[in-house]
């Protein structure tokens, strides 16, 4: 938070107040939207049963995958709407469908991780063991390399995130058409969510 708020105040020093103003809003917008983020990333951690030793390798790996994730998100938008203007519309669209959709359906009581479709597609392509062999991503049984579950863990992190950003990036845009803005409001969002993992577990118990 304290680099977050140093960097907005880099921003009005070189670029003055509108963009600084641009900035500290996305900020607080992504921070904000991102909590979600945590109550799955608690449910994924329960689901693979991961050890808390490894709990911080597995969040800071699968929240630099979800930055790079967001960062071509965010350069994909940002390409779409200097080409196309109407695609402002077609966020402001999306974002008012999510809406009444999470007013239709209310809030769920399900406490359970469904892996999603890639998910899925990747359990069924590759070999995994839902064993972990510490911090190592692929290990060999029987002379056959497979994926571990720390591998599966991070890439439900990583990619489960990623869904999230669906929603809040073309929020951001609504905020600032600065690509720069976006990426770094996004970056020191998901750089707190490590910490507050580990305070909302700790208030859980």
């Amino acid at each position: 938070v304290a680099l977050a708020i140093l960097f907005g105040l880099y921003v009005f020093q070189s670029w003055g107040a509108r963009y600084a103003g641009e900035y500290y809003a996305g900020w607080l917008t992504e921070y904000s939207l991102s909590v979600d983020n945590l109550f799955v990333f608690l449910l994924i951690m329960q689901r693979f049963r991961v050890p808390e030793r490894l709990q911080q390798t597995a969040l800071l790996t699968g929240i630099i995958i979800a930055i790079v994730l967001r960062g071509i998100f965010i350069a994909l938008g940002a390409a779409a709407i200097n080409r196309f203007s109407w695609v402002f519309y077609l966020f402001g669209a999306f974002l008012i469908y999510t809406a009444v959709k999470l007013a239709k359906e209310g809030e769920s009581d399900d406490d359970e991780y469904h892996e999603n479709r890639f998910m899925l597609w990747v359990e069924r392509r590759f070999r995994v063991t839902n064993e972990f062999v510490g911090t190592r991503l692929v290990s060999l049984v029987d002379g056959k390399r497979q994926l571990t579950a720390m591998a599966l863990v991070i890439l439900a992190l990583g990619t489960t995130d990623l869904l999230f950003a669906l929603d809040s990036i073309p929020a951001i845009y609504g905020l600032t058409k600065e690509p720069y803005l976006v990426f770094t409001a996004n970056l020191f969002a998901l750089m707190g969510l490590r910490q507050l993992y580990f305070l909302i577990g700790g208030l859980l118990k």
